[in-house]
C-alpha cells in the first residue's frame, strides 16, 4: 500500500509566536509546491503560537498542517493549566503528539494516560501521533522490542481498527533524542517493523498496511534520505533540525534530493 509520508517538526518549548511566524515564512520560501504533493508537512509549535500560525496558514493558504505537542485527556472542566482537545480542534489543529518520551520521562505520563490522550484527540477529530520507544538501558538489555510492543498495545487499547489505520505512530529511541546519535537506517526500519507487526496483531493487517510509522531521533538533512528509503519508515518526527528553516526544508525535500 502506498502511504503518504508525514514529516513533522516538533519545536518543543522554543520560539514565541513572532519567531514561529518567521520560521514558517522562511520554510515556505525554501520549498516548492510539489514537495507538498510528495509528503504531508506538519508544524508543531508551542501552544502560544498556534493561533498566530493558524491565521498565517489560512490567510496565505499554506499547505502546512498544524500540530499540538500534547493535549488534555479531558474535553473541559476544572483542570488548571491543561489544554482541551476541543479547543485545539477549534484552531484547526490536525495532529496531536501523544506520549512523547519527554512527556513520559519528565512529566510522568503512563501508558494509560497516553491511551486516554489518544482517545481524546480522536474524539475531537484530530490525528494522534502516538510516540513509542526504548531507553538506552532497555536496548542494551535486549528488551527494546518488548518495550515498544507494550507501548503500542497500550496506546491503541480500545481504538477501533478503522481509527488505527488513520493515525501515526512515531518510533523514537530515547537514547537518540537530542544526543546526536541516530539509529542506523536498518535498525530504525526493524523497529518500525515491530510497530507495524504489533498494529497488525492489535487491529488487523489492513490497519497495519495503512498506518504511517515515523522515525524520530536526531533526524538531520544528512540522514533523512537513507531513513526514508526503508520500507517501514513513512516519515520523520524532527526535533532540533526543524528549528532551522533551511535544514528542515532539506528534510522535507527528501524525495527530491
Amino acid at each position: 500500500m502506498a502511504r503518504t509520508p508525514v514529516i513533522a517538526g516538533n519545536w518543543k518549548m522554543n520560539l514565541d509566536h513572532l519567531e514561529a511566524i518567521q520560521l514558517v515564512r522562511q520554510l515556505v520560501y525554501h520549498l516548492v509546491a510539489d514537495v507538498f504533493d510528495a509528503a504531508e508537512l506538519v508544524g508543531v509549535p508551542p501552544f502560544t503560537a498556534l493561533r498566530s500560525l493558524q491565521s498565517l496558514i489560512e490567510g496565505d493558504r499554506l499547505r502546512l498542517a498544524l500540530g499540538a505537542q500534547t493535549c488534555s485527556e479531558h474535553d473541559a472542566g476544572a483542570y488548571t493549566g491543561e489544554v482541551s482537545p476541543v479547543m485545539l480542534a477549534a484552531l484547526r489543529v490536525r495532529y496531536v503528539i501523544c506520549g512523547h518520551s519527554e512527556r513520559r520521562t519528565l512529566f510522568g505520563e503512563t501508558d494509560e494516560v497516553v491511551n486516554r490522550k489518544v482517545a481524546a484527540a480522536l474524539r475531537a477529530g484530530m490525528t494522534p501521533i502516538l510516540c513509542v520507544g526504548e531507553s538506552g538501558e532497555q536496548r542494551d538489555a535486549g528488551v527494546a522490542d518488548a518495550v515498544v510492543t507494550r507501548q503500542v498495545r497500550a496506546g491503541l487499547a480500545g481504538v477501533a481498527p478503522e481509527q488505527v489505520a488513520q493515525l501515526v505512530v512515531a518510533y523514537e529511541p530515547i537514547w537518540a533524542i537530542g544526543t546526536g546519535r541516530t539509529a542506523t537506517p536498518d535498525d530504525a526500519d526493524a523497529m518500525c517493523g515491530v510497530v507495524r507487526a504489533t498494529v497488525a496483531d492489535v487491529a488487523g493487517t489492513d490497519a497495519a498496511d495503512a498506518v504511517r510509522v515515523q522515525y524520530g531521533g536526531s533526524v538531520k538533512p544528512g540522514n533523512i534520505r537513507e531513513l526514508m528509503s526503508r520500507p517501514h519508515v513513512d516519515g520523520a518526527l524532527v526535533g532540533g533540525a526543524s528549528l532551522d528553516a533551511e535544514d528542515f526544508a532539506v528534510i522535507c525535500r527528501f524525495s527530491r534530493r
